[in-house]
């Protein structure tokens, strides 16, 4: 067993040491939000910080979760979530596993992919397009036109190079066709790559609110991010959330368990996903 030098040591531990500093520092912001929600507006007017509220109450909770339109909004953002990150991964896994074949035009389609990388069209001719396309209104004018990730997919394609031909050529000599191949052997060695980037899709979907803004002109179709910017910046709480101003919270409270509501749920998919990032992210960055 080989033993570590004292200098090996030093830097672990001075590592570890910054580190920890910077997780602490990260996650004050955090315990802000969350101990404003939780603290009477006494209490907040009188304490310039605080860790713990001394008296807990839920009434700005409860105020939230007695709203409609938050409630809705809450849903809206589940289903684009849940719908685009479906659609995300159908479309990146199966369009990389097609440019890792020998396909007609694969070399124009890959510069295609790479060129959106480098230039994209803008704000308005994009907005022109989704019009054009009959998707204003509709929750697929925030899915469709963030289909695919360019990153993601040459990540992905990569990916699928690397896994021995042979795997694939015992398959065809079984009998098996391309979608087989791709369903029942490429999808399952692909796992920790699509928890990881299925991960990131879903967390773009949940905290995107400009698309939302732009496209989608009824506020009962908002997403959950597009609701909290009229609570937060805006300062609206009151109105976006179409509660009574009678015996309501004060407006900080109501902002910063706003906040936590919207971004718990996103929050709780990490501890299950996590030990998929590294080995997902890296399967496909160098070729085998």
């Amino acid at each position: 067993m080989q033993h570590k030098s004292a200098s090996t040591y030093v830097f672990n531990g001075f590592n570890y040491l910054l580190l920890t500093a910077i997780a602490v520092v990260m996650m004050f912001p955090f315990l802000y939000v969350f101990t404003i929600s939780f603290s009477t507006y006494k209490e907040f007017l009188q304490s310039e910080f605080m860790l713990f509220p001394k008296t807990w109450v839920t009434t700005a909770y409860e105020y939230i979760l007695n709203s409609k339109p938050f409630i809705r909004s809450l849903g809206v953002t589940i289903e684009i979530t849940v719908i685009g990150t479906l659609v995300n991964l159908l479309f990146t896994t199966t369009l990389a596993y097609m440019l890792s074949r020998q396909v007609f035009a694969q070399r124009t389609i890959m510069f295609l992919v790479v060129f959106t990388m480098l230039f994209t069209a803008g704000m308005i001719p994009t907005y022109l397009v989704v019009k054009e396309t009959g998707l204003l209104n509709s929750i697929w004018a925030l899915i469709l036109p963030v289909a695919i990730s360019p990153y993601y997919l040459i990540v992905m394609r990569q990916f699928f190079l690397s896994i021995p031909a042979e795997i694939t050529e015992a398959a065809t000599i079984d009998g098996a066709n391309d979608l087989s191949v791709f369903w029942r052997i490429i999808l399952p060695l692909s796992k920790p790559s699509l928890a990881a980037f299925g991960l990131f899709y879903a967390v773009a979907h949940w905290n995107n609110y400009f698309t939302g803004l732009l496209y989608l002109n009824n506020s009962a179709d908002w997403p959950i991010q597009v609701v909290l910017r009229q609570i937060v910046v805006v300062n609206e709480p009151q109105a976006s959330l179409e509660m009574a101003t009678e015996f309501a919270p004060p407006a900080e409270t109501i902002q910063m368990a706003a906040i936590l509501l919207a971004t718990v749920p996103i929050l709780i998919l990490y501890p299950f996903l996590q030990k998929h990032f590294a080995k997902g992210v890296m399967l496909g960055s160098v070729k085998g």
